[in-house]
């Protein structure tokens, strides 16, 4: 058996030293999918569920796998693998309610299919970018690892998805850290409608792992017994002596991506090769020949797989639809964590940095959390390029400051695969502009997890960010407004020393994902006496850092200076209203401060256009009306990538421009 565009061979069974019984209990987990994939087909044909992805054909890879690993490991299935929720016993009720979107299924409606985790069963569902699965299955093999629990991993990818980079990335990752993670790459022709050869220019994946440093394993997809005596084996070895396997299944996919795509671009001859290798019928055959399986047996199994399934669907269906409430939704947006402010307990304080203080509370929280793991690229012996981690890998250990591969997708997710498992990640962006590469992760993994089936980030990202050091266009990027956008996430963006080192603590104690903003022009710009002792900053909560009377400057970070800057140059009385935490942001103190003066210039150091500064304008000009006597008004960057010369950065950036504006805000 080779690629889509090869002649399949028969199947040959080996069942080797396993028991009569061990043999029909492959049976039964096999035929469950098969009998469900039956009945979908039918209930989408009478409009009865909405979509269908199909593992027909596929069935022994999932069935193989999950009966090869034990119950407490971890699997991350993708499209194809009903097999494994099944082999997991996840009761087949609460699995067509989730097909149906039914309030009992595991995302209550959120998501659909195969699109959600259940820690209670070991697994964690895809997204439907596929690849970023990979990189969670890393960081749940990491802690195993750091545990020393002696267990593996098990996660699968399509040929498809390995052209993502999240493939490489996640491979990568694993080979240099020696995690314990089986990666089971489903070979089976094609990527929706794109065969293989247009898709890589390779024959086969056991091609790719030596390439990582990784061993590779091709095993027949379509032979049950082969799937699992091969994954068992690996398995009971990789508990001893942690480290990746790639495992190629050859196989074939015999309906299309999703039901409405169909089949047609296969070859008909192609099709009927690989109709000869179905997984369920032959394996049935094989078990008849030997003595195994006989009709009384197979009507007995089989009653009992229709009769589950039939029980199943029919207290799905008896649910009623959702009925939404509005109150429920926005709070899953979050893990329930009711913040408790920390105090400073001895009172002693010294001067620290703004770096300093950075540095001073990621060291407490390391020793106060020993669950908690940073990464990041140069933060070992190095400490950073920003120092931040000076020291930091003598005193806790390579093992939880750990210097990654550049490879900023893998490291996020694996700080989910972490969150998963129980522990807390900290990863550093070596600057901020460089999370473009892990974006995804951030939005589409970190974000959603918990509003789609309840599972915890417990992630902060911090970015070393903003303008004024001529670093050009690739490290000077101000890009908190990429993220605001987006539910699910916590942002904090310190302006002073106190702030840096109490809102990281507090980011940290939290088990939301966190992005944390530090502007890099701070590090060693600005310094003040702040508490010695652990201590946290309220999130959410903005700060009025100057009171005035005549007209109220809405900032944070950099631009608390350039406020602070200009009112004194300009001789003008005025609140400034320092945000800290951007998302969720202090509507209440917004108010207060329109209230209270009328006149309201939001500044910001991210481009104008789509910054955070309209939102809050808009968000004025809406709920604050009749309280303004001047247009509300806003200065931000310029509509530019940020420019590398000194003198054109400085045009760029909004501080000469946001006096002049703020004078006539003054005058209006």
């Amino acid at each position: 058996m080779e690629t889509s565009t090869t002649q399949a061979t028969a199947l040959n069974f080996d069942r080797k030293n396993l028991s009569n019984q061990k043999l029909l209990d492959l049976y039964e987990s096999l035929i469950m999918p098969r009998r469900i994939e039956e009945k979908m087909l039918i209930l989408l044909r009478q409009g009865r569920i909405s979509k269908w992805f199909s593992g027909w054909g596929q069935e022994a890879i999932s069935i193989g796998a999950v009966n090869a690993l034990k119950k407490d490991e971890f699997i991350l299935p993708m499209h194809r693998n009903l097999g494994i929720f099944t082999g997991r016993n996840i009761p087949l009720e609460r699995l067509f309610a989730q097909f149906q979107g039914k309030k009992s299924g595991f995302t209550k409606g959120r998501d659909r299919s195969f699109h959600f985790g259940t820690v209670e069963h070991h697994i964690v569902g895809m997204i439907s970018h596929l690849g970023p699965q990979l990189a969670i299955a890393d960081g749940i093999a990491l802690a195993d690892k750091l545990s020393t629990q002696n267990k593996v991993t098990l996660v699968f990818s399509g040929d498809g998805a390995s052209s993502e980079g999240d493939f490489h990335e996640g491979l990568n990752v694993a080979a240099v850290w020696k995690l314990p993670v089986i990666f089971v790459i489903e070979h089976n022709g094609y990527g929706l409608s794109t065969p293989s050869e247009e898709q890589f220019a390779f024959k086969y994946f056991t091609e790719k792992g030596p390439g990582y440093g990784m061993e590779t394993v091709r095993v027949e997809g379509n032979n049950v017994l082969d799937v699992f005596q091969t994954i068992l084996e690996l398995a009971e070895d990789i508990r001893k002596n942690p480290r990746p396997v790639l495992v190629e299944a050859i196989t074939f996919r015999m309906r299309g991506h999703e039901e409405a795509s169909g089949t047609k671009y296969v070859p008909k001859q192609l099709m009927e090769d690989w109709a000869k290798l179905d997984p369920v019928d032959n394996y049935e055959a094989y078990l008849e020949s030997i003595g195994v399986l006989d009709e009384k047996t197979k009507e007995q199994i089989n009653k009992k797989v229709k009769k589950a399934i039939n029980d199943g669907l029919e207290k799905a269906f008896a649910e009623e639809a959702i009925i939404p409430d509005l109150n429920e939704e926005l709070a899953d947006i979050y893990f329930p964590f009711e913040q408790k402010l920390i105090q400073p307990h001895s009172g002693k304080s010294s001067e620290k940095r703004f770096v300093d203080a950075i540095s001073d509370g990621l060291r407490q929280s390391m020793e106060k959390y020993p669950n908690l793991i940073l990464m990041g690229q140069d933060i070992g012996e190095y400490g950073g390029v920003f120092k931040i981690t000076d020291g930091f890998k003598r005193q806790f250990g390579a093992d939880r400051v750990r210097n990654t591969p550049l490879c900023e997708s893998a490291i996020i997710g694996a700080g989910l695969g972490l969150s998963i498992k129980g522990y807390k990640a900290m990863v550093e962006m070596q600057f901020a502009d460089f999370v473009s590469v892990g974006f995804n992760q951030i939005v589409n993994n970190l974000a959603k997890i918990h509003y789609r089936w309840g599972q915890q980030a417990d992630v902060v990202v911090r970015m070393p960010t903003g303008a004024g050091m001529a670093a050009g266009p690739f490290h000077s990027q101000s890009n908190e407004a990429w993220f605001f956008h987006t539910p699910g996430l916590k942002i904090v963006y310190p302006s002073n020393p106190y702030d840096a080192k109490g809102l990281l603590n507090a980011a940290l104690e939290d088990p939301n994902p966190y992005l944390y903003f530090e502007h890099k022009g701070l590090y060693r710009s600005i310094s003040e006496s702040i508490p010695d002792d652990y201590y946290t900053v309220e999130i959410g909560k903005a700060n009025l850092i100057q009171e005035g009377e005549q007209v109220s400057i809405i900032t944070y970070g950099m631009g608390v200076h350039w406020a602070k800057k200009a009112v004194e140059e300009l001789s003008i009385s005025a609140d400034i209203l320092d945000m800290r935490t951007l998302l969720p942001w202090d509507q209440e103190a917004v108010k207060s401060t329109v209230k209270k003066t009328g006149k309201v210039i939001f500044l910001q150091e991210d481009t104008l256009t789509g910054g955070i500064g309209a939102e809050i304008c808009a968000w004025i000009s809406e709920h604050c009306f009749q309280d303004l006597d001047a247009p509300v008004m806003r200065e931000g960057s310029l509509d530019t990538a940020v420019p590398f010369a000194p003198n054109l950065e400085k045009q760029f950036l909004p501080e000469n421009r946001f006096k002049i504006k703020l004078q006539s805000l003054i005058n209006y």
